[in-house]
């Protein structure tokens, strides 16, 4: 895979945390950018499974600073959204899309607004930062935007 947007060649390597690290029935995975030939990690998201409440949990979204301009964190949710849409088919899913929540900081709301997330509940604190659930119903029967 290579950034459109003319940045340093990437690939994203996805594994899943060891069965005997996880809680019941979650299930967490773990996706990692890292630059090619040199495999430089530059990036990084976390998808938590939630089957008893039936959602998905994005978590964990990082850029370094210097390579934010190349859209990387655009691409590491692309495949973090291509992650939940497999993984809901192949479970089952019965309905026509899935939940994806994400405890944004306020101040970039905006990004996961142009994926189709929306506030939910109140702002609240973590870890002295000011935060607000963001939501995305995702469509299983299209790929994201």
């Amino acid at each position: 895979m290579s950034n459109t947007n003319l940045g340093p060649t990437y690939e994203i390597v996805v594994a899943q945390t060891p069965e005997e690290r996880q809680h019941s029935e979650d299930k967490a995975v773990h996706f990692l950018l890292r630059l090619t030939p040199s495999l430089t990690p530059v990036g990084t998201i976390r998808a938590v499974k939630f089957p008893e409440k039936n959602y998905y949990k994005l978590t964990r979204l990082v850029v370094l600073e210097e390579y934010r301009k190349y859209r990387y964190g655009h691409a590491l949710v692309l495949k973090l959204h291509e992650w939940v849409r497999k993984d809901a088919l192949q479970s089952g899913n019965t309905t026509s899309f899935v939940r994806i929540v994400s405890g944004s900081q306020i101040p970039v709301k905006g990004f996961y607004a142009k994926f189709g997330y929306e506030p939910e509940g109140p702002e609240y604190d973590d870890e002295g930062q000011p935060h607000q659930n963001m939501v995305y119903n995702m469509p299983l029967s299209q790929p994201s935007t």
